[in-house]
């Protein structure tokens, strides 16, 4: 009978599988354990002030992100604000922990128990930074500050440096306030209202426009930056900051600006993380460092206690 011999067959291999030295594990079902899954380190918000728009803020700190995971172990996320207020209030809630802002915009972080720990260092202007006044080169009326009187303006934002600030001090120091001008509209949309200061000047929508020095490089390949003639510059200011929100562990702040100090444009890879973002250094920065900042908010008597 062939089927009694193939159960024969079977019964024999399984037996061949235990020995007599083995012993049979008994399995309790009723206790069970818990695994808990391994905890994943919160990221560190970081966040670029939106002065350009979010794919260049995107591009010009991708680096620098990169590097900071590789130097100190952390895990760390860019977030993009729309608006420079936006920015400020997310401080405030605490959903960006390292801001790089310009000093006007750190000011107002200041009032929130934000702490500067670290600065940027440009190519053209060193630690310090420069506002511009921007017109269209065959635009015959305006020859000088003086005939900026009357004419419409668009400036970058309220809560920008270069772009509306430093300049405002400059026209005052010409004896021109904010009510000698025909019109003051300020850039609209999220992010790129540098780029869209020059754009607006450059179309003839309006007659004057203020940005911060380097822009136009920004913006070279979008118009013929030759039609745009620089009008006046401002003086130099305390540059962009690091700063770090309220309540940060100091412990993780001092990490990140080791490693940030210790970027060296002399090293290949570390010149194309720094030039990425327009800096050739980054060195240590206290608040005490933005006081001309402050006084020329006085000067002007703007009130950075709201955003």
């Amino acid at each position: 009978m062939m089927w009694w011999r193939c159960v024969c067959l079977v019964l024999l291999c399984a037996l061949s599988g235990c020995s007599e030295e083995e012993s049979a594990v008994r399995v309790d079902m009723n206790r069970v354990e818990t695994l808990t899954p391994p905890r994943i380190a919160k990221a560190v918000t970081y966040a670029y002030l939106p002065q350009y728009s979010h794919a260049v803020s995107f591009e010009r700190h991708r680096r620098i992100l990169e590097y900071l995971r590789q130097k100190t172990g952390l895990s760390f996320r860019q977030v993009f604000p729309d608006t420079f207020a936006e920015h400020i209030k997310m401080v405030e809630r605490g959903e960006i922990d390292i801001s790089f802002t310009n000093p006007f915009v750190y000011i107002t972080l200041a009032r929130l128990g934000s702490t500067a720990f670290a600065r940027a260092v440009e190519p053209d202007g060193g630690p310090d930074f420069l506002g511009q006044v921007i017109v269209r080169k065959d635009n015959p009326s305006i020859t000088s500050i003086q005939d900026c009187r009357g004419k419409r303006l668009i400036a970058v934002d309220p809560g920008s440096a270069g772009g509306y600030l430093y300049p405002m001090g400059l026209f005052l120091d010409h004896g021109i306030t904010a009510a000698d001008f025909q019109d003051i509209v300020f850039a609209s949309g999220s992010g790129g209202k540098q780029e869209a200061v020059v754009l607006a000047v450059y179309a003839g929508a309006f007659d004057v426009g203020t940005v911060r020095k380097g822009t136009l490089d920004v913006v070279h390949d979008k118009i013929d930056v030759d039609q745009i003639r620089v009008l006046a510059e401002t003086k130099p200011y305390p540059g962009w900051v690091y700063s770090a929100r309220k309540d940060l562990d100091q412990a993780l702040v001092f990490k990140i600006s080791r490693a940030l100090f210790d970027l060296e444009v002399s090293r290949r890879v570390d010149a194309e993380i720094l030039r990425a973002a327009g800096m050739i250094d980054i060195i240590p920065a206290r608040d005490s460092d933005y006081e001309a900042v402050r006084g020329l908010i006085h000067k002007l008597n703007l009130d950075t206690t709201t955003p």
